[in-house]
């Protein structure tokens, strides 16, 4: 099944589509590579990579500037944190780089062909692969599919999401390898949430009674070709190659997730040799040209689903008035932001959707930059200017501060940037900058922060569905579940989302988002920066790194990995 090619009207002809699926995962992760890439098959037969090793040989040490720290696959998580989840444990099935979905813990993917799903979208019958076991030795079952859904549809689980999750009603286990249930109504979305969704293991959790024990936390167990190794917070995490996998590979011993939070020094050891990839949040634009004529190595300019936003935090006074919103986006010059300090490296948008995605609305209004009519528009607003020159407005002053990453030099120049050119305009902005650790921890999930730049991925596995991140109800301060940490709200919206996901009709949906996104647009709770690129590296012996804009990590196929002399 393709969550990425057009979908007809009715059900019958949306699942149906799940036929000749069953490609050996190989011949799939080869066909999308080359797709990807552009490749003809002669292409691709003069760039072929040399033959996989026949016994595991050596680690990787991959590289990221942001420490992983959740391995918990259900509660709240960060895109680093997923490149450790997508090596640990194993979903219902996966998501090609063509947007295809791929049979992992089951034995075939649900349709109306083979049974697996009713002409209506609402009966499921999951069939599930034999023989499979959880890291521990303990057999791998349906009942650990149940025990996953359920606790998902626990008001008390702190879940990243429950997006879809709460419309499944009579979940019954048939055999250890069958599973059933039946959607309260059509979820158009629940194909690529259930391939973002990883099954935990009942028998280790089903005695927990406090969901925020750190203990799982601290030593996960999964299904996924890598086991938990060992962690030392600050520095590393190891994973160990899982010889009990049920698919193909592992083809190394072990993979180190390294952290180096100053992304200079990043890039320094890996031209210098000391790390053999470099992931998440990648090689900066000012340092892709020095790598790219390094010896020994590749840059991959990869396209991704990440947008970067100057973030607001909706929910605080100062930016509760549309009309800051609109000045400060029209006072920000995001044509040298992008040209100058991340030097062309990616595209500008006004979207939060990829322009790869079937629902990117191309028509939104291009921001202008225009100082002296921001300035006019505060004044028209009544924000006045007060002491130190700082406009005010009903005891409000128009005074925030901005958060990131601490070491990220480009948004820290951007932050210095934003701070110089909204100064004239009575506008303060201070700096508040923390390790990753902390600023993507409860301050950032509970909105504690003011304002950021943030780098963000609003779609799930390629579907537009943007429930979790703009959903009123998915604010996790108020719910405890969702991704709008920016507190937006907007009934429209709401009401917008909660329809398109129970519509069949593929344009019908497509119109809705592009409402959305419109809505968006004028209402701005977020700035759009540029859909990202990002920038990352292997060395050129390391084989088998695939991008893949379904996943916010491209370190999602690392069983695939390896080296050659």
């Amino acid at each position: 099944m393709s969550i990425c090619s057009d979908h007809d009207s009715t059900i019958d002809r949306i699942v149906e589509r799940n036929r000749g699926l069953l490609v050996p995962r190989r011949q799939v992760l080869a066909l999308s590579a080359l797709s990807a890439a552009g490749l003809s098959t002669k292409q691709a037969a003069a760039q072929a990579a040399p033959p996989r090793p026949s016994r595991r040989q050596g680690q990787i040490v991959m590289g990221l500037s942001q420490e992983p720290t959740r391995f918990h696959p259900l509660q709240a998580r960060l895109e680093v944190d997923e490149g450790v989840h997508l090596n640990l444990f194993s979903a219902l099935w996966s998501v090609s780089p063509a947007g295809d979905l791929v049979p992992d813990l089951v034995t075939e993917i649900p349709s109306v062909a083979n049974g697996g799903i009713s002409a209506d979208g609402l009966e499921w019958r999951i069939k599930l692969r034999s023989g499979v076991t959880w890291h521990d030795g303990a057999p791998f079952s349906a009942e650990d599919v149940k025990f996953t859904l359920d606790l998902l549809q626990n008001p008390n689980f702190p879940a990243m999401s429950r997006n879809g999750h709460a419309l499944l009603r009579d979940i019954t286990v048939v055999s250890p390898t069958e599973i059933t249930w039946r959607m309260e109504r059509f979820f158009a979305p629940y194909f690529a949430i259930l391939a973002w969704t990883f099954i935990v293991p009942k028998h280790v959790l089903a005695t927990v009674t406090d969901h925020r024990d750190p203990a799982f936390n601290n030593r996960p167990i999964g299904t996924g070709p890598f086991k938990w190794g060992e962690r030392r917070p600050g520095d590393y995490v190891r994973l160990d190659a899982n010889d009990r996998y049920f698919g193909e590979g592992p083809f190394v011993e072990r993979v180190i997730f390294k952290y180096i939070p100053e992304m200079t020094v990043l890039k320094t050891q890996f031209v210098a040799g000391a790390i053999d990839a470099v992931g998440i949040s990648g090689i900066t634009p000012d340092n892709h040209e020095e790598v790219r004529r390094t010896p020994g190595v590749t840059l991959h300019k990869s396209p991704t689903s990440f947008v970067t936003f100057f973030a607001l935090n909706n929910g605080i006074p100062q930016f509760r008035d549309p009309a800051v919103r609109k000045a400060l986006y029209m006072a920000l010059d995001k044509q040298t932001i992008n040209r100058d300090l991340f030097y062309d490296a990616n595209r500008p948008t006004e979207s939060f959707l990829p322009q790869e995605s079937w629902a990117y609305n191309p028509n939104l209004p291009l921001h202008v930059h225009d100082p002296a009519q921001a300035a006019r528009m505060l004044d028209g607003a009544g924000w006045r200017r007060g002491a130190g020159g700082v406009r005010m407005k009903d005891g409000v002053r128009l005074s925030f501060s901005c958060s990131t990453v601490a070491g990220n030099h480009l948004r820290e120049q951007v932050q210095q940037f934003l701070q110089q050119s909204w100064r004239p305009l009575g506008i303060e902005m201070t700096i508040r900058n923390f390790p990753a650790a902390v600023m993507w921890g409860d301050f950032w999930r509970n909105s504690e922060w003011e304002s950021t730049i943030v780098g963000a991925i609003y779609p799930t596995a390629g579907d537009p569905d943007v429930s979790d991140r703009l959903g009123s109800w998915a604010i996790p301060k108020r719910s405890g579940a969702g991704a709008n940490q920016m507190q937006y709200e907007n009934a429209e919206v709401d009401r917008l989302l909660r329809e398109s996901v129970g519509l069949l009709d593929r344009a019908q949906r497509r119109a809705n988002y592009m409402k959305v996104q419109e809505i968006v647009r004028e209402d701005l709770p977020a700035f759009p920066l540029h859909q990202t690129l990002l920038g990352e590296g292997t060395k050129k012996n390391l084989h088998g790194f695939t991008p893949n804009i379904n996943y916010r990590s491209n370190a999602w196929n690392m069983s695939q990995w390896y080296w050659s002399a």
